[in-house]
């Protein structure tokens, strides 16, 4: 049995827990501050720890006699478990798409005895696997450009929006500076800019940029390429409204202010889909040729209870890559970029068979 200390019991803390009990094969302590969120995990697939990983001593006690730490934590908590995980000599896994806390575990992990793998989710997480494996069957490269949104299936305000994950993410992503590869060269470009709209199914969309979906791909595919962004998917006019709330209202510098205000006015579902478009240009045979990825994930009764569509991909997408650690099928040690499994193992695998 492989020992997990999942760090977080939350939307997606919940999900993760539910899959890796469900094999029979891990045994799950889940550790959160919040009593309340604790009760959301069912006694019989895990045992549940109150926990606090500010305190570094109680951090590094719960560690003891694991083999892996998921954190399902926001971001800004990742550095701190990285550390711990580290001293500790377990696994680390994260969710994180925050830039600044992946180069901060990515130092942590320099010479570590064990894996480091952050940004395990669809994005970054697979969006990056895909888009490698795409680029993977080019001669050459021209273009790679990867697409993700998470919406609800009826939306019904003015954002078209429910909010599916953690608002701190989802916040960071808008205002933080994006990462993107234009005329061979890495540049830092402007949140919600870059709009572009596109159909899919016979339904519209829009496009713009946001920080941290491409994971490591600038470094992995420096040299490479010469034009590589990634892009959040929403319904038209969505933007607008965001740019208001933190550009014009200047929100963006008063982020638990966003956080409330989107918390208190914009409700959560389960009802929900996620949308999956990388589209790689380059040559193929002395040829210019395009391949696509397009894949629609919805939400899902798994266990005998629904999940909404996000729950399941991000939970699966974690799951998947410490399935293929367990496996051998991935760097046992240092740190370990999600390009580095492979796409056919990672939908064969029987969490990954979540997106195929």
């Amino acid at each position: 049995m492989t020992q997990v200390l999942l760090l977080g019991a939350g939307k997606i803390g919940s999900m993760i827990c539910h899959l890796l009990h469900a094999t029979g094969e891990y045994t799950v302590t889940v550790a959160d501050r919040d009593e309340a969120c604790l009760r959301w995990i069912a006694k019989d697939e895990a045992a549940r720890r109150t926990l606090d990983v500010a305190d570094a001593d109680a951090l590094r006690a719960a560690l003891t006699g694991h083999d892996v730490v998921i954190s399902a934590l926001p971001y800004y908590l990742n550095a701190a478990v990285a550390e711990a995980a580290r001293d500790a000599h377990v696994h680390y896994f994260d969710l994180t798409e925050d830039v600044a806390t992946t180069r901060r575990v990515r130092a942590i992990a320099k010479n570590a005895a064990t894996a480091f793998v952050p940004q395990c989710g669809l994005a970054p997480g697979f969006v990056s696997i895909v888009a490698y494996d795409l680029a993977k069957r080019f001669n050459a490269l021209r273009d790679v450009f990867m697409r993700v949104g998470a919406l609800p299936i009826y939306p019904t305000n003015a954002l078209k929006y429910n909010l599916t994950w953690s608002t701190d993410g989802l916040i960071n992503e808008y205002c933080n500076l994006c990462e993107a590869i234009h005329d061979g060269e890495t540049r830092e470009v402007l949140p919600l800019e870059g709009l572009e709209r596109f159909s899919l199914d016979g339904i519209e969309y829009e496009a713009f940029n946001t920080s941290g979906g491409l994971g490591t791909l600038c470094d992995t595919l420096a040299g490479k390429v010469e034009c590589l962004n990634y892009k959040t998917v929403r319904y038209p006019g969505h933007r607008e409204h965001v740019k208001f709330l933190t550009q014009e209202l200047r929100l963006s510098g008063r982020r638990d202010l966003l956080k409330d205000v989107l918390e208190t006015a914009v409700p959560v579902t389960k009802q929900d889909v996620v949308l999956v478009f990388v589209t790689v240009n380059g040559i193929q045979d002395g040829r210019l040729t395009q391949e696509t990825f397009a894949k629609k994930v919805y939400n899902a009764t798994v266990g005998g209870k629904l999940w909404s569509a996000i729950q399941i991909t991000t939970a699966a997408g974690v799951c998947t890559m410490v399935d293929l650690l367990r496996a051998g099928k991935l760097p046992q040690h240092g740190f370990v970029r999600q390009e580095d499994a492979d796409l056919k193992d990672f939908l064969a695998n029987r969490f990954g068979r979540h997106y195929a």
